[in-house]
């Protein structure tokens, strides 16, 4: 069903009138409960990433430290990048379930482009390790490092592209059940995705800097 204006069918076309559009198919409660599973299994994989790295942070072998590397500049406005784009992501889902099409894909766009800025960040920052002498493979703390982080900077890859293919659904189809269930679900795996950078931010860099 496309929707050719701004605003969705009036919700007196639902059964039940207080139910989100993305829950009112059995289907989409179902996929929605099913992506709850899928967040935390990919929890227990970061928990094995972050265990690793707290292991193996001070097997340094001679090599570039946490103090000497990370930059205080850099992961903050990384972190302040992505709390934004939460934020945003929060705001397209706000405006879909006020109906607005336009404030949805507005958002969702804005949320875009952050996570491509944090991106961006992300491997301008490890091509300066590696061309600083501290690569992956020098010590098992860079190895430790950059799978926890890259893995996470996949994941958020994944999410953009991921939000891409959404918008194209959006502009051809419109917000039926269907893609609102779609826009739901990748804002939970956005938010979840924030949350990792929180601990990555505490774990990884603050404890990091202050040694």
């Amino acid at each position: 069903m496309t929707i050719a204006h701004d605003r969705l069918p009036a919700r007196e076309t639902r059964a039940d009138r207080d139910t989100p559009l993305e829950y009112s198919l059995e289907e989409g409660a179902l996929r929605i409960f099913g992506f709850w599973l899928f967040l935390a299994t990919d929890l227990v994989l970061f928990a094995c990433l972050f265990a690793t790295y707290v292991i193996l942070r001070d097997n340094t072998a001679g090599g570039p430290t946490e103090m000497q590397l990370f930059d205080v500049p850099t992961f903050t406005a990384e972190t302040l990048i992505l709390l934004t784009s939460s934020f945003t992501g929060g705001l397209g889902t706000y405006a879909m379930h006020q109906g607005s099409k336009r404030g949805l894909i507005a958002w969702m766009i804005v949320t875009v482009l952050l996570g491509l800025s944090f991106i961006g960040l992300e491997v301008r920052e490890f091509a300066a390790y590696a061309t600083h002498g501290a690569p992956l493979q020098r010590s098992a703390f860079l190895s430790a490092f950059f799978t926890l982080v890259g893995t996470h900077g996949c994941h958020v890859s994944l999410g953009i592209l991921w939000m891409l293919s959404i918008l194209y659904q959006l502009a051809r189809r419109g917000v039926t059940a269907i893609t609102a269930r779609k826009v739901f679900i990748v804002g939970l795996y956005w938010h979840f995705l924030d949350i990792v950078w929180v601990f990555i931010f505490s774990v990884v860099y603050l404890n990091g800097v202050m040694g």
